[in-house]
């Protein structure tokens, strides 16, 4: 009877211990994860910060990025270097910062490095470097007699407009997208060492520096290939809106400096003469405008004798009188007699 009772009373409660196990998830499941992940889940905007900045320390521990930060910092230094300690400067100095002076060509430069960043391949990164070394390298070997035709041709008439063309080329160029910029960059760089090889060659025209000339060439590679370097290093699509950007400015910096050489410099005009009064001026010099100061107005003479108020010159500003040349010398009576005279 007494395990009858006891069967009968347990049964029961043994169904509702196991119809709760089914209704409650253990606490490893996974019913059981998504209120926790709900609770501590952070928003996208900081997640996706968070990933850039993983990806962009993973990017800086790279060998690429350090040597292309080393170049960088290499050129700073010496450029530091270079204007901070007094010195006497050398043609090779002298060239590396002559690159820096043309300033809307360093700035089409730094265009072009933005250009070879994007560049899908390393092959047509080097395309384009060796474009502009080739042009530059081939003007600089033979630049007399490629002076002398070009002078001589039509487009001798218009060679200030060299410059700007090749900064607006390169800003025009960075608006375009894929296979198309890739290509106009060609051309860009072509016409911007073109134009650089003018103002190098002019500026050491007949002269034939050699070191002074490497070392421009030089500091233009610096100019583009250390920014290329940084930034192939996080290439990506956040480069599209950075290059049009600086498209447009070098756009604007075009046509402001091809503005200002059309523009004539203004052209000073001499006061108008007033015919209507009598011309009472001495010398040329208007009676109005004679100094009231007393010691200023001395008589123009050889010697200034006179003052113009009467006065007389003092002694010791008076002129000297002249030797009289069949005077008696002083020295007659030092003379030595004559013997047997």
């Amino acid at each position: 009877m007494n395990d009858t009772h006891r069967t009968s009373s347990t049964a029961p409660t043994s169904r509702k211990r196991r119809q709760k196990g089914r209704d409650t998830p253990p606490p490893g499941s996974q019913s059981a994860k998504p209120q926790r992940e709900g609770q501590g889940k952070a928003s996208p905007a900081a997640a996706s910060g968070t990933d850039r900045w993983v990806q962009a320390r993973r990017v800086m521990k790279t060998d690429g990025f350090r040597a292309s930060a080393l170049l960088a910092g290499f050129g700073l230094f010496l450029l530091a270097v270079s204007q901070s300690l007094p010195h006497d400067y050398g043609f090779t100095e002298l060239g590396a910062l002559f690159t820096f002076s043309v300033y809307d060509l360093v700035l089409a430069m730094l265009g072009i490095a933005v250009a070879c960043a994007m560049m899908p391949s390393a092959r047509q990164f080097a395309i384009t470097i060796g474009v502009f070394l080739a042009v530059l390298s081939i003007m600089l070997l033979f630049f007399d007699p490629i002076f002398v035709a070009i002078r001589e041709s039509a487009l001798g008439q218009v060679l200030y407009l060299i410059a700007p063309v090749a900064v607006a080329i390169t800003g025009a160029s960075l608006w375009l997208s894929g296979r198309w910029r890739d290509r106009a960059m060609l051309a860009s760089a072509a016409v911007v060492a073109f134009s650089f090889s003018l103002f190098l060659g002019l500026d050491d025209f007949g002269v034939g520096i050699p070191s002074f000339a490497i070392a421009s060439v030089l500091s233009a590679l610096w100019i583009i290939l250390t920014p290329a370097f940084l930034l192939r290093c996080f290439k990506g699509p956040w480069l599209n809106i950075p290059s049009r950007i600086l498209g447009s400015w070098l756009l604007v910096i075009a046509i402001i400096v091809t503005v200002s050489l059309y523009v004539p410099l203004p052209i000073k005009t001499q006061p108008p003469v007033d015919l209507g009064q009598p011309d009472l001026s001495i010398d040329g010099e208007d009676p109005g405008t004679a100094p009231s100061d007393p010691s200023a107005l001395q008589d123009k003479g050889a010697y200034g004798s006179m003052n113009s108020n009467g006065t007389q010159v003092p002694d010791f500003l008076e002129e000297e009188p002249k030797p009289d040349p069949n005077a008696p010398s002083v020295f007659e009576g030092l003379k030595t007699p004559k013997i047997g005279g």
